[in-house]
């Protein structure tokens, strides 16, 4: 099972990642993470890419398709893998077809996870956790049982990420759009595009994506 995950940031990608990685026994792959690794293991794929990241500039189409290539080509990757981050635009799109269809591949669906991004600005920035145990939190969905005490541990010290606020949530679903979004008529033009609603409980959208597949 070959896909790829889009949605705008806070929509529930990583979530129903884990939940495919697990039903079907496929990795998820990142094209940071394979960056990182191919950089470490000092390949020289990961030389090229380490001098072109070095010097600030964006890592070619080309250089991705190749360590995406060689990547899908590893035994974890014999049943199928989830693309995270990788295409951002239609030639990256085109450029990924051709290179699976050298190695006799093809995605076997484009999952678009809809929001309402009004809401998804609520459910991102009324986020916090507990700095002792973790345990996360929601201002309106899920506060603690009592006010400024973790229901897990007791604790009374909490956290809010940085980029959990609207501006910067604002500011991703901008870039989102400029991006990211484009491609999606590119897979829907020859049906490979399913869309569920990812306002929907985590259990339910888990369920709906199954049901695509």
């Amino acid at each position: 099972m070959n896909l790829i995950l889009l949605g705008p940031p806070g929509a529930g990608k990583g979530t129903q990642a884990q939940r495919l990685m697990a039903h079907y026994g496929i990795p998820q792959l990142s094209t940071g993470e394979m960056l990182r690794a191919a950089v470490a293991e000092g390949s020289d794929l990961g030389k090229q890419a380490k001098s072109i990241m070095e010097a600030g500039d964006l890592v070619p189409d080309g250089l991705m398709i190749q360590l995406i290539s060689q990547r899908i080509g590893r035994e974890d990757c014999a049943n199928g893998f989830i693309l995270d981050g990788f295409p951002r635009t239609t030639a990256q799109a085109e450029a990924l077809d051709a290179m699976l269809a050298e190695r006799e591949l093809q995605l076997d669906k484009v999952i678009a996870i809809s929001v309402d991004e009004e809401a998804l600005i609520e459910r991102i920035s009324g986020r916090f956790s507990c700095t002792d145990c973790g345990t996360g939190y929601h201002d309106s969905f899920k506060p603690p049982a009592v006010e400024g005490v973790c229901d897990e541990c007791g604790g009374k010290n909490f956290e809010r990420r940085k980029d959990d606020n609207r501006e910067t949530v604002q500011a991703r679903l901008q870039t989102y759009h400029q991006q990211t979004a484009p491609i999606i008529p590119y897979y829907d033009a020859d049906g490979r595009l399913a869309r569920v609603d990812g306002m929907a409980e985590i259990r339910a959208v888990g369920d709906a994506v199954l049901a695509l597949l």
